[in-house]
């Protein structure tokens, strides 16, 4: 078997519930909580989806539907640890690199941690980059938040 790649996205618009969290790769950050059946994690969705596209499991959606009341405010981390699990009977995980898209809040000061969350779950580096929309688009609008991810998978 040869290395595999993957790749994911999510993106998530804020919620009008002022009590609702902001959590990004696990870390909870400062601002505006983003509406999901989970926590609207997208950041750990966007990883999710890339490592089981390179394992050929399908998508997050598939494992976690979203009408599923057992995932209703669920930690995505946990999600994604269970997916960790799943792929590592014939994968390990090289690497995972995000980019994740937002207007608000500024990420550069939670970057550090996103990543070490990420590692600590993935047992692999983890890259973890921000940016912003530029004003363009439902992004740039400051309608919510997007991430890209791309995942490594080396076989056992």
């Amino acid at each position: 078997m040869k290395p595999r790649v993957g790749h994911g996205f999510d993106v998530h618009p804020f919620s009008e519930d002022p009590e609702r969290r902001l959590v990004l790769a696990g870390v909870t950050v400062p601002g505006r909580g983003l509406k999901g059946h989970s926590d609207a994690d997208v950041v750990a969705h966007a990883v999710i989806d890339a490592l089981l596209g390179a394992a050929a499991l399908g998508d997050i959606g598939s494992h976690f539907p979203d009408d599923d009341p057992a995932y209703a405010g669920v930690s995505s981390m946990e999600l994604l640890a269970r997916v960790v699990l799943s792929v590592s009977t014939h994968f390990e995980v090289g690497n995972v690199d995000t980019t994740v898209v937002a207007e608000e809040p500024r990420l550069a000061g939670h970057r550090d941690e996103m990543r070490r969350r990420l590692e600590e779950v993935l047992g692999a580096p983890a890259g973890v980059k921000a940016k912003t929309a530029e004003g363009l688009g439902p992004l740039g609008r400051r309608e919510g938040i997007a991430c890209w991810a791309v995942a490594l998978l080396v076989p056992r």
